[in-house]
């Protein structure tokens, strides 16, 4: 990982996610250290950029799956205030699982001259997980905060972790080891 080669994609740490309509208890339960590792990559200089599901109410694909939520424009959308959005921060609203698909993300990362996404957030082994898919076909390497993503249960994340690794290379590090690379 090297500073400015690299960004942190916090996904899907949204009000629906954590407390709202999709409430994950294992979501609300690493809010902390999803804290610190957001505020330590905006210290150490890396980009912070929010994936974050923004459906059109009756229209997107996976309200039928999942029911209405983080529609656009609604407070279940938003990031929770504990991870508020700063200016210098970047957000990337995506109407699927990947925060790639039919969004702007690979451009910014390219402008950005990032080459390392550090991904975390909810969950493991759905939208953590494809949007660590497209990195890693589009030529990202990709490291995942095991202590910062999660899912509804333990054996999703367990799942999706080892998917992440097996599957596309990810270094799946703690935030203190990512943070110590960074400093």
């Amino acid at each position: 990982m090297e500073k400015g080669k690299t960004a942190l994609i916090v996904v899907d740490m949204l009000n629906d996610f954590v407390t709202g309509a999709l409430k994950c208890e294992r979501g609300l339960a690493i809010v902390p250290i999803t804290k610190k590792l957001v505020e330590g990559c905006r210290k150490a200089g890396v980009p912070v950029i929010f994936a974050n599901d923004s459906h059109i109410k009756g229209v997107d694909h996976e309200l039928k799956l999942w029911g209405e939520h983080a529609i656009k424009g609604t407070p279940g959308a938003q990031v929770i205030p504990e991870l508020e959005p700063k200016e210098s921060d970047y957000i990337i609203e995506k109407r699927r699982y990947s925060g790639f698909f039919h969004t702007d993300l690979d451009l910014l990362l390219t402008e950005l001259g990032v080459k390392t996404c550090i991904m975390c957030g909810l969950h493991a082994h759905m939208c953590v997980r494809h949007t660590s898919a497209d990195a890693y076909q589009l030529g990202y390497e990709v490291v995942v905060a095991k202590d910062a993503t999660d899912s509804f249960t333990k054996e999703d994340y367990e799942i999706g972790i080892k998917y992440l690794h097996d599957v596309y290379g990810a270094e799946i590090l703690s935030t203190e080891e990512i943070l110590d690379r960074l400093a």
